[in-house]
């Protein structure tokens, strides 16, 4: 699947946020390694820590069917820049994602950034730094 179909998948689920706090609406749509889409867009809540943003409503779909091979990510908002995925995002992304995976970040003005993984979130916080012999 082409990058510009991915990123107006984003833009069509993004109207689909619920956002009455800030009105900052965040579509992304999640490309599997079997050909699947999820897609999320962010949802707020009147407690703001148990917001959740569209890339962990998207990973998490997919997560919850039990996919857990991504290929690419494409996520857009309005903003004046490509949108780029929140620190917790990022996070969530590393855990999943290869260093290699795609995320293309886009806004409404049809500027596109795309980033590695690796260069979205380098040296993060790793399954392995869990796992360390405690001797």
């Amino acid at each position: 699947m082409d990058k510009l179909t991915l990123l107006n998948k984003a833009k069509e689920i993004r109207e689909k946020a619920y956002t009455p706090y800030s009105h900052f609406k965040v579509g992304a749509v999640l490309l599997t390694k079997s050909g699947n889409l999820y897609t999320g867009c962010n949802i707020e809540n009147a407690a703001y820590p148990v917001t959740c943003c569209a890339e962990r409503v998207a990973i998490f779909k997919a997560i919850s069917e039990g996919e857990t091979e991504f290929n690419e990510m494409a996520v857009v908002a309005d903003t004046k820049r490509p949108v780029p995925p929140c620190g917790s995002c990022r996070q969530v992304m590393s855990e999943f994602f290869s260093k290699d995976t795609r995320i293309h970040t886009a806004n409404l003005l049809d500027e596109v950034k795309t980033v590695t993984m690796d260069a979205l979130l380098p040296y993060s916080f790793e399954s392995d730094d869990l796992n360390e012999d405690k001797e």
